[in-house]
């Protein structure tokens, strides 16, 4: 039941991110939405709904925006697998990294999908920019703040069900 209410969040989420946030303009930056609800439930969802889950929502995600189909599935399940392992076992207190690692992990979800492009396709993609990419994910991580401090509320209500 928790993993179904979080993937029709990200469904939402989905329409949400790519109808109206298009509108927006470029130098205000685009936050990725479903990136951070995809790492919540990285850190929530035991790993079978939580693959199934992450998978369904990049497939989706890929069907309705990509334009290099596989892609996105391909290196959300990565990330997904990449984060359950380093937070596995992790002696800190979850609020020390989960933020500081979201953050990481998008940096790593963007190099990847920029050196795959830039090895698979024929086509030229742009320089990698560093400041760019930084600002990016310093505006994910502070709106990743109050969105998980909401997914956790949620999460604990669903879990009291």
């Amino acid at each position: 039941m928790t993993a179904f209410i979080f993937w029709l969040i990200g469904v939402a989420t989905i329409i949400a991110q790519t109808s109206l946030l298009q509108g927006l303009p470029q130098w205000c930056s685009r936050p990725d939405f479903l990136f951070i609800l995809m790492v919540f439930v990285t850190y929530r969802l035991t790993w079978i709904p939580g693959v199934i889950v992450v998978f369904s929502l990049g497939w989706l995600m890929d069907v309705i925006s990509g334009i290099h189909l596989g892609f996105a599935p391909l290196i959300y399940l990565l990330l997904f697998v990449a984060l359950k392992v380093l937070s596995y076992g992790n002696p800190l207190k979850e609020s020390n990294y989960q933020i500081p690692l979201l953050g990481a992990a998008w940096l790593a979800g963007q190099f990847l999908q920029h050196i795959t492009f830039s090895f698979w396709l024929d086509q030229m993609v742009p320089d990698w920019q560093w400041g760019q990419h930084l600002l990016d994910v310093i505006l994910l991580m502070i709106i990743a703040i109050p969105l998980f401090a909401l997914y956790n509320k949620l999460f604990s209500v669903l879990q009291r069900r």
